[in-house]
């Protein structure tokens, strides 16, 4: 079976749409909205099928503002989608991936290796836009959710190695925090914000660009790297980015700031130092 992923582009994804094993995924969405459906609707990318972050593939409780869903629930958010077992997913959106990762991050996470991120987002597709919404499959897709690998999370206790930080540099520093407790990061973090992995297409650098800058951040192995952002959502862009640059086997710290930052007693740091 050829390689897939973890990035598909434009290109690519043009040559290859409407093959019966390839599932689009938009996974819009946006902090403090608006919802990513509407966007959605006003027009995505032929034959793509919309995923809700929160509502489909976030737990209803758990640690931070996105827990990870339950095996039962993302498997049925997939089926829902029409997913398969055998399929390819290309999970695309606005942001520089920065929120479709999350789901080729949680289908490895449930043992569903065929997964992958456009690149460059909706703004590298180039054609029109599809308005309506994609004909109804035949039925739900058969996708089977593995036993998740906890292996490759940790919960606030377990921060022992390089932990990078993918929010903006100004909420990593203290000086604003739109959504949760307290401003700041924790102490012995490093601001990675994972914009930092883009070019100004919006596109992944290369893999030598990413490795290097991973190296002046302190990397030297993925497996002890630990990374974080406001509610695990973005982090999953930093875990693409380490794997692009040839770092696997980092984790990903699953309430991140929205987490540490709820509990009184953890410590805070501020400015741009860790």
């Amino acid at each position: 079976m050829p390689e897939f992923g973890p990035l598909v582009s434009a290109e690519w994804l043009r040559d290859h749409r409407g093959e019966p094993d390839l599932r689009v995924v938009d996974l819009r969405w946006k902090l403090g909205g608006p919802p990513g459906r509407e966007g959605y609707d006003a027009g995505h990318l032929p034959g793509a099928v919309f995923i809700d972050l929160d509502r489909d593939i976030t737990a209803p409780s758990g640690p931070g503002r996105h827990p990870i869903p339950s095996r039962e629930q993302f498997q049925a958010a997939m089926r829902r989608a029409g997913v398969n077992r055998g399929d390819r997913v290309v999970a695309y959106d606005d942001a520089g991936g920065s929120v479709a990762a999350r789901l080729w991050w949680l289908l490895r996470f449930f043992g569903h290796e065929r997964a992958a991120v456009l690149d460059g987002g909706l703004q590298a597709w180039g054609q029109p836009l599809e308005v309506e919404a994609p004909a109804p499959a035949p039925g739900p897709g058969d996708f089977e959710a593995a036993e998740p690998n906890r292996a490759q999370v940790v919960d606030r206790h377990g921060l022992h190695g390089l932990l990078l930080d993918a929010r903006a540099p100004e909420r990593y520093r203290g000086e604003v925090e739109p959504v949760d407790p307290k401003a700041g990061h924790i102490p012995g973090a490093r601001s990675a914000f994972w914009q930092g992995s883009l070019d100004e297409r919006q596109h992944f650098k290369a893999g030598e660009e990413l490795r290097q800058r991973f190296r002046d951040l302190g990397v030297e192995s993925g497996e002890e790297v630990i990374a974080q952002c406001g509610s695990g959502v973005n982090a999953a862009h930093v875990l693409l980015a380490l794997e692009l640059a040839g770092f696997k086997g980092a984790r990903l710290y699953e309430g991140s700031w929205s987490d540490w930052s709820s509990h009184p007693d953890a410590p805070v740091a501020t400015g741009p130092e860790p």
